[in-house]
């Protein structure tokens, strides 16, 4: 079966998620963390892709970006790359690439969905630096970073907002909901809902969703 292009829209939130290729470690300590940081930046920047949440794995980056054009992920990505390759070979030696083949890339919906994103991404480790938590919980400002408005409902003033997001990173979602969103980023298919996926695939011409296991149901004889 052909593989399908790469669900990319303009002005929509999308959910990244790269891996380490076979597995292998990517980022060794807080120093590679910050080089990584520092070559998306730059590369989001170069693009115009607005970046809201991050989680920096030993062996596994999830990014939330919205992109201006839908080509830009694809070169935020590439530039990425080959930046932070560079960096870790320049410091830990070897060659090669450090990823495992394509990125995973799927569409957010708006709204709820988002949020429950986020609260995946900064909810993925616990550890300073490894996710973007702490810019939203009352730490540090990351000028990188851009709150979507689905955070910015969350309350008032800063002291609120900071509140309830680590309140609501630390409840989390069930693990259920979690394998849903999970499936769907790892599927390249749409996170949301069964009408934001039917909205999607009108606008991308290309299945938003996967099709229902096993043979359709036969219609009994009228």
């Amino acid at each position: 079966m052909a593989r399908l292009p790469r669900l990319v829209l303009a002005g929509q939130a999308h959910w990244l998620i790269q891996r380490g290729h076979s597995g292998r470690v990517v980022f060794t300590d807080a120093a590679d963390r910050l080089l990584f940081l520092a070559a998306l930046k730059e590369a989001a920047a170069s693009e115009q892709v607005l970046i809201h949440a991050y989680a920096l794995l030993s062996n596994e980056v999830h990014l939330l970006a919205t992109p201006a054009l839908a080509s830009a992920l694809s070169r935020t990505m590439q530039s990425l790359g080959r930046r932070y390759v560079s960096a870790h070979h320049r410091r830990h030696g070897g060659s090669g690439t450090l990823w495992d083949g394509r990125f995973r890339c799927a569409v957010v919906e708006p709204g709820a969905t988002l949020l429950e994103v986020m609260v995946f991404i900064d909810g993925l480790a616990d550890d300073p630096g490894m996710t973007s938590q702490a810019h939203r919980a009352g730490g540090p400002i990351d000028g990188m970073l851009v709150d979507p408005p689905e955070y910015w409902r969350l309350g008032n003033t800063p002291f609120e907002r900071h509140a309830s997001w680590r309140r609501i990173v630390a409840e989390g979602l069930g693990y259920g909901r979690r394998e849903t969103l999970l499936g769907a980023a790892r599927g390249n298919w749409a996170v949301g809902s069964a009408a934001f996926a039917a909205a999607i695939s009108e606008i991308a011409a290309r299945p938003a969703s996967p099709r229902p296991r096993g043979r359709p149901r036969s219609q009994a004889p009228l």
